[in-house]
C-alpha cells in the first residue's frame, strides 16, 4: 500500500499555514539548541497561551477545573503541560511525548588545557555520534555555569554573525595515509574531539611578573573572567554543550525541506508543543511531555524513567479533587499516548538499508512505527491492533496524511524511544513522528509537509483520542 505524497493535496490556504508553521519551527530550532533553552522558550510560549505553573495553580486555593492550563518543570530540562478537560481524569488523558536532547559534545568537568601553543576544551560525546562528523566544522558553545554564590551564568557563543566560532581539527590528507585505512568508526578517536578555543598568548611583563607557563590558556581565562565573571574552577559546576554553529535553513530549490541541527527530536517536540497550545478546550485532558536524556536511555532525574511525570500527574489529580493512589493508577492505565519521535526517512543512496514497502518516505506525512527496537523487536513497545485502528480512524477523520514504517531493514540496526516507558503503566502507546534524513548527523533533514502533517496529527489526537 503506497501512501500518497502530501504535497499533492494542499490548496493555497494550507500551503500558507504550512509555511508559517515551518518558519516558526526553523526559528525555534535555530535559537534553542539545548534542553534548557528549549524548556525556557516553551515555558514562555505556554505562559503566553494562558498556562500557569503548578505552584501558581496550587496557590489559587481552589480545585482545578476544565479549561485550566498548567505546566511543571523538572531540573530546567524537562517540561510537562496539562490542559484540563471536561471528563474525569480517572478515565485517562491523551499524551504527546517528545524528547528535547540531541547528540552533541559535552565539556568534561576539567576541560581547559593548553598544548602546542593553542587552548583546548576537552569533551565527552553525548548520544550516538559519528566522530568524523565533528571535525573541521564551525561549532558553537551553549550552556550554563553555576557558581558557588548561587548565581547562574548563561553562555552562548558562536550563533551571531559577529561571534567567533570554534572547531575540532582534522588531520590533513597529506599525512592521513594510516587514518584512511581505518574503519569509519575508528578514523577519529572520540578522545580527540577537543575543541580549539584560543591561539594567542597573554602579554605580561616577564621582568615584573615572571613567565606564564600557559600563556594561551591564561588569556582565555582572562577573557572568561572579564566577559562572564567565571574562573577555571567554575567549570566544575557547569553544563556546557558543543553544537553545530548556525541557523536552520530551507533546503532545495523548491524550499520544500529544512536543514538543521537537533531535528531528532525537536521537530516532534515543537509540533507537539504547538498542537498542545493550539487546542483551547478538550474533553479528555491533554498532556505534552518534553523530556531529557532519551539519547542515553532516558535515565536520570530529567529523563522519562524518573518519577516526574507520575508525581506531577498525582499533583494534578489532587488539585482537581480526584486524588488518591488508585485514581492515579486508573488514570495512567486508561491513558493514550503518541510517543512523538522521528523515524528514518527512506534514502535512495542507501536503499539496501531499508525494506521499501515499510519505509518512511519524505513528504508522505506523519510516520507511525508500530514497533521499533532491534533484531526481534528487542526493547520496543509493540502497539496492539486495536489501538492502531483507533489511530487510523482519528487521522483519516482529520484528513491527516500518514504512513506506517519500520526503522530500517531487519538486522540493519535499530533504535528506541520513550514509548516503552509509558507503556509500563498499561496505557496504549505508539510511536508517531517525522521522517528524517541523516539522523544524528550535525545537520539533519526534514520535509515541510511532514512537519505540517505531524502538527495536524498531534492536534487531532489531542482533540479526539
Amino acid at each position: 500500500m503506497e501512501r500518497p505524497c502530501a504535497w499533492k493535496s494542499y490548496n493555497d490556504t494550507e500551503l500558507a499555514q504550512l509555511e508559517e508553521l515551518c518558519g516558526n519551527y526553523r526559528t525555534f530550532i535555530s535559537e534553542n539548541k539545548t534542553e534548557r533553552e528549549c524548556v525556557r522558550t516553551s515555558v514562555a510560549m505556554a505562559r503566553e497561551a494562558g498556562y500557569i505553573s503548578l505552584d501558581e495553580a496550587a496557590a489559587l486555593g481552589r480545585a482545578l477545573t476544565a479549561g485550566d492550563k498548567i505546566y511543571a518543570v523538572s531540573h530546567n530540562k524537562t517540561l510537562m503541560l496539562v490542559n484540563l478537560g471536561t471528563k474525569p481524569l480517572e478515565e485517562g488523558v491523551n499524551i504527546l511525548g517528545a524528547h528535547i536532547d540531541s547528540p552533541r559534545l559535552d565539556l568534561k568537568q576539567n576541560p581547559l588545557y593548553e598544548a602546542g601553543d593553542m587552548a583546548y576544551l576537552d569533551t565527552h560525546y553525548y548520544g550516538g555520534v559519528k566522530a568524523y562528523h565533528w571535525v573541521a566544522t564551525p561549532l558553537a558553545i551553549h550552556g550554563v555555569v553555576c557558581k558557588k554564590d548561587g548565581t547562574t551564568v548563561d553562555v552562548c557563543v558562536g550563533e551571531n554573525a559577529d561571534d567567533p566560532v570554534f572547531c575540532v581539527s582534522d588531520l590533513l590528507i597529506h599525512l592521513a595515509s594510516d587514518q584512511m585505512k581505518k574503519p569509519a568508526g575508528e578514523a577519529v578517536d572520540h578522545e580527540n574531539l577537543d575543541v580549539i578555543v584560543g591561539g594567542r598568548p597573554v602579554v605580561i611583563d616577564e621582568a615584573k611578573d615572571g613567565e606564564s607557563k600557559e600563556p594561551v590558556k591564561q588569556l582565555l581565562l582572562d577573557i572568561l573572567s572579564e566577559k562572564y565573571d567565571i574562573a577555571e574552577e567554575d567549570f566544575l559546576s557547569a553544563e556546557i554543550e558543543i553544537v553545530p554553529a548556525g541557523a536552520a535553513r530551507e533546503m532545495g530549490f523548491d524550499r520544500s525541506m529544512i536543514l538543521g541541527y537537533g531535528q531528532d527530536d525537536r521537530v516532534c517536540a515543537y509540533t507537539s508543543l504547538a498542537a498542545q497550545l493550539a487546542v483551547a478546550h478538550v474533553e479528555r485532558t491533554s498532556v505534552t511531555l518534553l523530556v531529557d536524556k532519551e539519547e542515553i536511555g532516558s535515565v536520570g532525574a530529567s529523563g522519562m524513567t524518573s518519577r516526574f511525570f507520575e508525581n506531577t500527574m498525582a499533583e494534578v489529580l489532587e488539585l482537581a479533587g480526584e486524588g488518591g493512589g488508585l485514581a492515579l493508577r486508573r488514570c495512567l492505565a486508561s491513558s493514550r499516548m503518541l510517543s512523538s519521535d522521528v523515524s528514518a526517512g527512506f534514502d535512495q543512496l542507501y536503499a539496501d538499508r531499508f525494506e521499501k514497502k515499510n519505509a518512511a518516505f519524505m513528504g508522505h506525512g506523519l510516520c507511525f512505527n508500530k514497533y521499533t527496537g532491534a533484531r526481534g523487536k528487542s526493547g520496543s513497545n509493540d502497539a496492539d491492533a486495536e489501538y492502531m485502528a483507533l489511530v487510523r480512524d482519528i487521522m483519516d477523520e482529520a484528513g491527516v496524511a500518514f504512513q506506517t514504517c519500520e526503522l530500517g531493514r531487519i538486522g540493519a540496526g535499530g533504535g528506541g524511544t520513550i514509548a516503552y516507558i509509558l507503556a509500563e503503566y498499561g496505557m496504549d502507546v505508539i510511536d508517531a513522528g517525522v521522517a528524517v534524513l541523516s539522523m544524528h548527523s550535525l545537520w539533519e533533514v526534514s520535509n515541510k509537509a511532514d512537519v505540517y502533517e505531524a502538527y495536524k496529527g498531534y492536534k487531532a489526537f489531542i482533540e479526539r483520542a
